[in-house]
Order: structure tokens, then C-alpha cells, then sequence
């Protein structure tokens, strides 16, 4: 056992529980990192108690899941979630039970889960509950379904792509069958929310390991949103970006446009329902990097003006995927440097200008020509000198009226 302790008020909720005759557990993964050693970041706990008993246990309990059997407990702003043991009904939609039955058997519970690294229990008294081999699993780093592998993907499709985020988050490798059941199983995957799909795809895509969605195309997990291709995409070079989800996202675009997996950046993101911000950052970004690369500081700080910091990064990412790396380190010395390359960074603002009698569409034109040569001569963004330069404008622009 690692050396990782539950905190405190994760030990107060299991004592209350026990103390009031009901046998409490914690579930899932939050045991499976205590095992691995790595702190977890949820802790699930599970309960012979009923609902109605966890919420009288605990007064000021929230029944958030009531249906499933699931309710949130409090303690000092930190949150957990409660649930009954449980077996479920039957999985018409492939995704959810239709109804849940609640137990008073651990085993029950523990049977119905999906993978045996997520089917592992552990009470205050310390003693892993392991009724599938998790922790051999784990000890040979392989995901492997509870049970029969067709039955749990035919119940949930979306652990089809569970499989391989566990795959990827924990550098596991996924079990003969279990792998065998995925690609039998594949197209219930067409029947998944894709905002749930894109969930999944991002905590691959930010892993140690996003190559693993290579992976997920050749099985099939994503027909209807990329094409069918002969050949599987090397993905390996997205190692190379920052574990950021908007840089991640740009290259992995970049990669799937460049091998015909996708046809349109914007349409591919927006099937995934990702925010409207990242969808316009990483179709800019990508169209940049396709059209033309910048060579150089001035060429950066050209694209940073007309298409904002965060567009700029997608496309440096891009750029990194398409024609090597150093796009994304250059661009990142020119916005920590001091040289201005956006209108809010000039020595002289709007209302400077409003007042030497600039208005309307010529305030803009005058920000944007000024900004221009500042772009070019970085030196001259002093406050003295455009305004000098602004006047000289004014004088020319009020002669030609003349």
C-alpha cells in the first residue's frame, strides 16, 4: 500500500457512516491511485445505506443522483458523493440503466463496474476489497473489463473510449479481449452524446499519451465525425506540444487535416461541441499555419495583430506539427518580449487621440496606422512620439479637406 491517506473529512464520513451501523467503502479510482500512488482527485464512496439513511445521517446532504442512489455530503466545502450499492436494469439506450436496484451486497455493486482497476473497495479498516484481480491489473499495468467485455460495452458504449483514456492517463495497456469486445463493438459508438466523446478525446489528447487516439480512429470509436482512411495518422508529435488543451487540440487538427481525416477544422470541433472560443482559435490558427508560416519576429507579431494571442498559439502549434519544432518556442519569446504588437499595447490609448479631435472610423484607422509602425520600429512606441505622429496625421487629413 502506498503511503497516501484519505483526507480528513473523506475519514469523518466513513466513521459517521460506520458508527451509525452501516458498512461504507471507498470505490473506484480513487483506491486504484491510492494503490498506484497518485493522488487522487476524486473519492467516491459507497454505502449499504440507503439514500434516506445517508441523507438523516447527514442532515444538510444533497440528493444529487437520488435516482441512481447518489447523494452529496458536505464537510468544511469539500464535497462527496454518496452512493447505495446497487445492481442495475437493463441498458436499452447503450449508454444508462434503465432502472437500479439497491442492494445490501458489496459484491453486487463491485460486479457491475467496467473495468477490474475501477472495481476495488477500501474501508477504514484498510483492507482492499478485490473481487476481479484489479490489483494484479494493476501490477501489470493492463484494463481489462469486469466480466464479460461485449456485455459491459453493450451496456455503456462510452467505455469503449474509457478503455483507451485509461489507456493513455495511466500508461496501461488494454487487455486482449477487452480490446477484441472494442472493435466488435464499435459502431454503439455511433449512438454516444459527442460532447460526452469529446470529454474522453480531450483527457487523451492532454495525457502523457495523445498518440492513443490514433488508436481510437483505427477502432472505429469516431465514425460519422472523421473519415474512413486507409492509413492511421502518426500522432506521435503531439508529445512534443505543452499539455494544453488549445495547443493540443490545433495539432491534433493540423495532424488529421494533413492526413485527410478531417476535411474542416471548424466543422470536426464543432461536432465535438467544444467552446466557441477554441473552434475559432484552432480553425484560424490551423488555416494560418496551412497558408503561410512566419519566418520571423516582425512576421509573429503581424499574425498576433490581426488574429489575437490565442489564435497565434494554435497556429504556432500548428506549424510545430507541420514543419518541425521551434514555431511555438520563437512565438512564445515575442509575447513575453517588449516590443508591442496589439493597439492596447501602445504608448497611447483611444482617448489620447479622442483628444487631438480623432472620432469615429478615422480613431480606429489612426490606432491601426500607428500600430503598424511600432510593428516595424518597436523603439518609436513612445508616448511622445505618436502623439507627434497622430497630429502630423491630423494636419494632413484637415489640409486635404481644405
Amino acid at each position: 500500500m502506498s503511503s497516501i491517506t484519505p483526507p480528513e473529512y473523506v475519514i469523518s464520513i466513513l466513521r459517521r457512516l460506520e458508527k451509525h451501523g452501516f458498512s461504507a467503502y471507498m470505490v473506484g479510482g480513487c483506491v486504484r491511485d491510492i494503490i498506484m500512488g497518485r493522488h487522487p482527485n476524486d473519492w467516491d464512496l459507497c454505502t449499504c445505506a440507503l439514500p434516506e439513511e445517508v441523507c438523516a445521517v447527514f442532515p444538510h446532504s444533497r440528493p444529487t443522483g437520488i435516482k441512481h442512489g447518489t447523494v452529496t455530503v458536505t464537510i468544511n466545502g469539500s464535497s462527496v458523493e454518496i452512493t447505495t450499492f446497487r445492481s442495475d436494469g437493463e441498458y436499452k439506450d447503450h449508454r444508462r440503466p434503465d432502472s437500479v436496484f439497491f442492494i445490501a451486497d458489496l459484491k453486487g455493486d463491485l460486479e457491475r463496474r467496467d473495468f477490474t482497476v475501477n472495481a476495488l473497495a477500501l474501508p477504514l479498516s484498510g483492507e482492499i476489497c478485490d473481487l476481479f484481480g484489479g490489483r494484479d491489473d494493476i501490477e501489470k499495468r493492463l484494463i481489462r473489463c469486469v466480466g464479460d467485455p461485449d456485455k459491459r460495452f453493450n451496456e455503456d458504449a462510452l467505455r469503449m473510449l474509457r478503455a483507451f483514456r485509461f489507456s493513455a492517463v495511466l500508461g496501461f495497456e488494454i487487455e486482449v479481449q477487452t480490446l477484441a469486445a472494442i472493435r466488435n463493438n464499435a459502431p454503439l459508438s455511433l449512438g454516444l452524446a459527442k460532447e460526452r466523446v469529446r470529454i474522453e478525446l480531450e483527457k487523451i489528447l492532454v495525457s502523457d499519451s495523445p498518440q492513443v487516439i490514433s488508436t481510437v480512429i483505427e477502432y472505429g470509436l469516431l465514425s460519422g465525425i472523421t473519415a474512413k482512411c486507409s492509413a492511421i495518422p502518426d500522432l506521435n508529435m503531439l508529445k512534443m506540444l505543452p499539455k494544453n488543451r488549445g495547443l493540443r487540440w490545433a495539432g491534433l487538427c493540423t495532424l488529421l487535416l494533413k492526413n485527410d481525416i478531417i476535411a474542416d477544422v471548424e466543422k470536426f470541433l464543432t461536432t465535438l461541441r467544444l467552446d466557441s472560443a477554441t473552434v475559432q482559435n484552432c480553425a484560424v490558427g490551423c488555416n494560418l499555419a496551412l497558408n503561410k508560416v512566419p519566418s520571423d519576429t516582425l512576421s509573429w507579431k503581424r499574425l498576433l495583430s490581426k488574429n489575437g494571442t490565442e489564435a497565434g498559439k494554435c497556429a504556432a502549434a500548428a506549424c510545430d506539427m507541420l514543419y518541425g519544432l521551434g514555431h511555438l518556442k520563437l512565438l512564445g519569446k515575442v509575447i513575453a518580449g517588449t516590443e508591442c504588437f496589439s493597439i492596447r499595447q501602445l504608448a497611447v490609448s483611444g482617448d489620447d487621440l479622442i483628444a487631438l479631435g480623432f472620432g469615429g472610423t478615422e480613431l480606429g484607422l489612426v490606432l491601426s496606422s500607428l500600430l503598424e509602425h511600432v510593428l516595424e520600429s518597436p523603439l518609436d512606441n513612445e508616448k511622445a512620439f505618436l502623439i507627434d505622429m497622430a497630429r502630423r496625421k491630423k494636419s494632413a487629413s484637415s489640409a486635404l479637406l481644405r
